[in-house]
C-alpha cells in the first residue's frame, strides 16, 4: 500500500501535466506555419496599404509564418471588406481598413455585410493626420478662411478624395463645426484634389499629411492646421483646427486590423499583442514619423467598443452633411 499511493500520485500528476500541456499546445497551434493574408481594400501605395505593409513585414517573423498583402480596391473599400466578412473565421484572412470602414454603412444602403456584427476588431495600428491646405496666398490662417467663408455663404469650395472618404469626412466635420456653407467637389483621389488647390480652383482641402507634406515644404501648398485633436510631431508648429479657433472640428483618421467575426479569441489576442509590440518599436515609429503617421493601438475589447462609438459618430456626420455616394 505504501508503494501504491506515491505511484498513484505520480500518475495523477502526470495526467494533470499532460492536460496542461495539451491546453498550451491548443492555444499555441495557431498559426501552424500557415500563410496569413491581409486584405487591403485600397490600391497599393495608399496610406492604408503603406501601414499594412510596414506591419506585415514584421508580423510574419513574429508569428513564425508568412504574411502577404492582397489589394482588393473598389467601392470605397467595401469589396475587400465583403471578401473578409465571408472568409473562414480561422485567423488566416484579415482585413486592414481605415476609419472609412465605419462610414460605409451610412452611405452604401445595401452592404453585403454588417460592419459591426461581421468583424472582430483586433486593434487600430496607426493614425494618419489630415492637413488643412490652401494655395500659398489664399488665406492667412484658419480664422481668415472661416471669416471669408461666412461672409460669402456658398461662395467657396473644398475638395475631397471622394464622397465618404477620410478627406471628405474631415472637411465636413470642420465645416459643420465652423458653421460655414461651401460647395463640396469630390475628386478621384488626393493628387487630383491637391493639384486643383495649387491652381486656385479649389479653396481648401484636408489632405493626408503623407501626401501634402512634400508640397508644403516646397512652398506649393500652405498648411493652416491639422485636423486631429493634437498636434503632429512632424510639424509641431502647426496648430490643430481646434486651437485655430474651431472647437469640435477634430477628426481622427486611423488604420486598423480586423478579422471575420467568431475568429478564435486566442488568435485575436495574439495578433493584438504582436501588433502592439511592432508599433512600439522605435525604428518603426521613426518610419511612421516620416509619413506623418503615429502608432495607435488598443486592446481588442476596447477596439470593438471604439468601432461602435465611432460608427455612431460617422452616421451623425453623414446625416448632418447630407453625404451620398457618387
Amino acid at each position: 500500500m505504501t508503494s501504491f499511493i506515491p505511484r498513484r500520485r505520480q500518475l495523477v500528476a502526470a495526467a494533470l501535466a499532460a492536460c496542461a500541456l495539451g491546453s498550451v499546445h491548443a492555444q499555441g497551434d495557431w498559426p501552424k506555419g500557415q500563410t496569413i493574408k491581409m486584405v487591403v481594400p485600397f490600391t497599393a501605395g495608399s496610406g492604408t496599404d503603406i501601414v499594412a505593409r510596414l506591419v506585415a513585414e514584421r508580423l510574419g517573423p513574429a508569428l513564425g509564418t508568412s504574411v502577404i498583402i492582397d489589394n482588393k480596391p473598389g467601392a470605397g473599400g467595401t469589396l475587400g471588406a465583403a471578401q473578409v466578412a465571408k472568409a473562414p473565421a480561422d485567423g488566416y484572412t484579415l482585413l486592414v481598413h481605415s476609419a472609412g470602414h465605419l462610414v460605409n454603412p451610412s452611405i452604401y444602403p445595401n452592404l453585403p455585410y454588417d460592419t459591426i456584427k461581421d468583424f472582430a476588431g483586433i486593434t487600430p495600428m496607426a493614425s494618419l493626420p489630415n492637413m488643412l491646405v490652401v494655395a500659398p496666398n489664399r488665406f492667412a490662417d484658419v480664422k481668415d478662411l472661416v471669416a471669408q467663408a461666412k461672409a460669402r455663404p456658398g461662395g467657396f469650395n473644398y475638395g475631397s478624395a471622394g464622397n465618404g472618404s477620410a478627406t471628405h469626412m474631415n472637411a465636413e466635420v470642420f465645416r459643420l463645426a465652423a458653421g460655414v456653407q461651401a460647395q463640396h467637389v469630390p475628386f478621384r483621389g488626393t493628387p487630383e484634389a491637391m493639384t486643383e488647390v495649387m491652381g486656385g480652383r479649389i479653396d481648401w482641402f484636408f489632405a493626408p499629411m503623407v501626401s501634402a507634406l512634400p508640397l508644403v515644404k516646397d512652398g506649393k501648398l500652405k498648411a493652416l492646421a491639422v485636423g486631429t485633436g493634437k498636434r503632429s510631431g512632424v510639424m509641431p508648429q502647426l496648430p490643430t483646427t481646434v486651437e485655430a479657433g474651431v472647437p469640435g472640428s477634430e477628426y481622427l483618421f486611423w488604420v486598423g486590423l480586423f478579422a471575420p467575426a467568431k475568429t478564435p479569441k486566442a488568435a485575436v489576442e495574439r495578433l493584438q499583442a504582436e501588433v502592439a509590440k511592432i508599433m512600439a518599436a522605435p525604428d518603426l515609429k521613426e518610419r511612421l514619423d516620416k509619413l506623418g503617421a503615429e502608432p495607435f493601438t488598443m486592446p481588442s475589447a476596447q477596439f470593438d467598443k471604439f468601432i461602435v462609438d465611432e460608427t455612431a459618430k460617422a452616421q451623425q456626420v453623414v446625416k448632418a452633411a447630407g453625404i451620398k455616394v457618387d
